[in-house]
């Protein structure tokens, strides 16, 4: 990492999504002139939904990149510098804090809020692609209304992938749940709520191999007991496809100063958006392995922009 400071800021944003837009609008908003670094994938996860319902404010639904590229634009009004570029390094060993974009320019920030979200696991199969948006999701409480009445799959076996069922199942005509283990890894509770709903099938021991259909899913190609003697290919007739595999949370730069949980979520100071380095705030999905939501999101934004101006005016900067 370059020792050179090319730039000096108040307020560092990295990442765009819901929290780093929101954050952006309070901090600009409150005079820190922030600096924003859109990343790899500029608007984040919701870029890649076709239409968000849930969202307050938006009661015909909008798509997922029309929503960012509104947040983005009320950014803009308010005075933050949008950019387009990639945190690659960070120094956080002592303020005013060091960050690479794209490994060359470095920006040494007052303030730093941490807004890079959260990555969902995919099987690797290219069908997740050809169908993303067609049938293929990784967020059912985003995309379940979309199935209801209709046959789903769930793919996993922890809580996570369970919760997804259970609440796919409260909309969808069927639910099948493909765990590749003879075993739910989910917590006792789950497993006993998804055994006891009606509409939810457990295919233990099954492999995903692919998904098929026209202009859409309309089902999956599985195999049971891989590899061993009694094989067996099965295909299933579904409309939806759901990963609930987990999720990666885009922390691994920060690692060196910032805790983190075994899975790499960013742990914050309960209730508040404050990490264990002063002047560095997380939000959202990056510091929340709970919600996962636009809204809470935003929400994270708020408070991270209103934490750093607070810190800043404290320090009387």
């Amino acid at each position: 990492m370059s020792d050179t400071v090319n730039e000096k800021v108040r307020c560092l944003i990295i990442g765009s999504g819901p929290a780093g837009y929101t954050a952006a609008i309070y901090a600009s908003r409150a005079n820190l002139s922030p600096v924003l670094y859109e990343g790899i994938q500029p608007g984040g996860q919701l870029t890649t939904t076709t239409e968000v319902e849930n969202f307050p404010g938006y009661p015909e639904g909008i798509t997922g990149p029309e929503l960012m590229e509104d947040l983005k634009k009320q950014a803009v009004r308010f005075g933050t510098d949008v950019r387009y570029g990639h945190a690659t390094a960070t120094d956080l060993s002592a303020a005013p804090y060091k960050v690479t974009i794209d490994g060359e320019k470095v920006i040494e920030a007052e303030t730093i809020i941490i807004s890079t979200g959260a990555t969902a696991k995919y099987l690797g199969l290219p069908d997740e692609q050809k169908y993303a948006g067609m049938g293929v999701s990784a967020c059912a409480t985003c995309d379940g209304f979309f199935y209801r009445k209709k046959t789903v799959a769930v793919v996993g076996g922890g809580d996570t992938a369970c919760e997804e069922a259970l609440y796919l199942a409260g909309l969808a005509k069927h639910v099948y749940l493909i765990v590749r283990k003879p075993f739910l890894r989910a917590s006792k509770v789950m497993q006993e709520r998804v055994f006891k709903a009606e509409n939810i099938t457990v295919l233990f021991e099954h492999n995903t191999l692919g998904l098929f259909g026209e202009n859409g899913v309309e089902g999956a190609h599985l195999v049971k007991r891989m590899g061993e003697a009694d094989e067996e290919k099965v295909d299933i007739a579904i409309d939806g496809f759901f990963l609930a595999i987990g999720h990666t949370p885009n922390s691994d730069i920060f690692k060196p100063w910032i805790e983190t949980d075994s899975v790499g979520y960013i742990k914050t100071i309960p209730d508040t958006p404050r990490t264990n380095v002063p002047g560095v705030f997380a939000a959202g999905d990056v510091a929340d392995p709970h919600y996962r939501q636009a809204i809470t999101a935003a929400g994270s934004g708020c408070k991270a922009a209103m934490e750093a101006e607070r810190y800043l005016s404290e320090l009387g900067k």
